[in-house]
């Protein structure tokens, strides 16, 4: 999924850019107004996250002309401006929220992944695609989220989590080696000593194994990596 993302302070832009490639987002950059919209017109973002005071165009003026043409791309102001004005002018100008700085990596993401959910509800699609692993989990790519068949419990996942369960999927049965998860949900080079791949492995049982020290939905292969049935 894209995300643009316009903020005129390179420290605050660079800190958001790495909070959600981290978590498997692709991220577009602008440094101005203007730029958001000439980006957005051209690389047709999943959602956007906007400053107010932005040289060249405010963030006011970035929504107006965004919401001009497009009525339900999921729109965050992110600012410092924190009057009760300025939360009424964004959402009245058509933003689905409004988060004050400073703000932490996971309010941010959650919510982000909210409007993302609100946003794939009310499309015209109301039956996302799916998929199963081993018949227990029921994953939701669109909406960044998955169903735990045996409890009914929801699990909200990351774009790099939703990568890594599709390609297993998509290879079920087949032990999947190290590097070619790496190569397909990175895009990088595989380096025998990099344990991020092991990592995300660890947090995504986490999230979707009852029991994560013993999982049985993600198996290990050893000397080779994983597999799903």
């Amino acid at each position: 999924m894209k995300i643009l993302i316009a903020e005129d302070d390179p420290v605050t832009l660079e800190s958001i850019d790495a909070c959600l490639s981290s978590e498997g987002f692709s991220t577009l950059l602008a440094k101005t107004g203007k730029q958001a919209m000439q980006i957005w017109e051209q690389e047709n973002p999943d959602l956007v996250c906007l400053d107010i005071m932005m040289p060249e165009a405010d963030g006011y003026e970035v929504c107006r002309h965004i919401r001009a043409s497009d009525k339900m791309l999921p729109i965050l102001f992110l600012s410092a401006k924190n009057e009760e004005i300025d939360v009424v002018v964004g959402l009245e100008l058509g933003a689905d929220d409004f988060i004050r700085k400073p703000f932490g990596k996971h309010e941010l993401l959650a919510r982000i992944r909210s409007a993302l959910r609100r946003s794939e509800r009310s499309s015209h699609d109301q039956t996302p695609n799916s998929f199963c692993i081993a018949e227990e989990l029921t994953v939701y790519p669109a909406q960044l989220r998955a169903t735990r068949n045996s409890d009914s419990a929801e699990v909200e996942l990351s774009p790099r989590e939703i990568s890594i369960l599709s390609f297993l999927h998509q290879h079920r049965g087949e032990a999947v080696r190290r590097d070619s998860l790496l190569n397909h949900c990175w895009g990088i080079d595989y380096y025998p000593e990099s344990r991020t791949l092991d990592q995300h492995i660890v947090k995504l049982r986490k999230h979707i194994e009852l029991d994560p020290t013993k999982p049985t939905l993600i198996e290990t292969v050893r000397g080779v990596g994983y597999r799903v049935r």
